[in-house]
């Protein structure tokens, strides 16, 4: 699965939750999507479901969306061995019940000449962080309502 290291982009993870409704999500379309286009390459994905009465189980991609609209053929396979049992753990415990997950590691190939060039120079990745949509909403939010009670007085 991973060829050369040397030339990877930045690796990272997401846990994906959606309803268990026979529908994997209007997200995972637009997923396919980012791997065809080579924006992402998926090193591992994995997906587990949480019935109603608690028990959890892993799904094999095939068995994701028994609707037949959404074609996930293309991950089947996908599996560096980077997700472990203790990751699945993890991730299901946060499930709520009649819920799937996927759990996805990948590679972010756009940032690959970037990453490569850094690490050539020496240079490394010291810090990473991402920044919910809700908190930049609530901040915009509170930002407006400042401004709003400063426009008042």
């Amino acid at each position: 699965m991973i060829e050369d290291i040397d030339d990877m982009g930045p690796i990272d993870y997401i846990v994906l939750e959606f309803p268990d409704n026979g529908e994997a999500g209007e997200g995972l379309p637009l997923l396919v999507d980012l791997v065809d286009r080579r924006i992402i390459r998926i090193l591992d994905l994995v997906f587990v479901k949480r019935d109603m009465d608690g028990s959890v189980r892993q799904v094999p991609v095939a068995d994701v969306n028994g609707t037949g609209k959404l074609d996930l053929s293309v991950f089947e396979g996908a599996s560096s061995g980077l997700i472990a049992q203790d990751d699945i753990d993890d991730a299901a415990a946060v499930l709520q019940p009649g819920t799937a997950a996927a759990i996805l590691i990948y590679e972010n190939r756009w940032a690959a000449p970037l990453a490569v060039a850094v690490r050539r120079g020496g240079g490394q990745l010291i810090a990473f962080g991402r920044i919910p949509v809700q908190a930049i909403i609530a901040s915009l939010e509170a930002a407006e309502a400042e401004e709003a009670a400063a426009t008042i007085t």
